[in-house]
């Protein structure tokens, strides 16, 4: 049986300058990933990594000072934990991230 190449993964930005330079293409092609883009005067495709993004930072990295890589690692765990289970949003109802899906999953049967 064949062995199964991983797919690519995924890295999506806006059309900033700092993700088309020369660089970071360059950066992008040496780690074999797949770049896309947000289309051209379209920024709402990537509206929820952008939510998540202003409340990790505000909620969290801004407000506390790392001594060591782990401690981050961990934190950025702990938040996503927190984000996804605790958090809830008041754009879902109140809900959290996991609970608005399974409430969605739960009416497609």
């Amino acid at each position: 049986m064949p062995l199964l190449k991983p797919p690519k993964a995924n890295i999506h930005y806006d059309r900033g300058v700092q993700y088309t330079a020369f660089d970071f293409r360059n950066l992008i092609d040496r780690l074999d990933f797949m770049q896309s883009f947000s289309a051209k005067a379209y920024p709402y495709d990537n509206a929820v990594s952008e939510s998540f993004f202003r409340f990790l930072k505000s909620e969290e990295l801004n407000r506390t000072a790392f001594a060591t890589l782990n401690e981050l690692e961990l934190s950025l765990f702990e938040y996503g934990n927190f984000y996804n289970n605790f958090r809830p949003h008041y754009f879902d109802d109140g809900f959290t991230p996991n609970q608005k899906e399974l409430d969605f999953f739960s009416t497609c049967k």
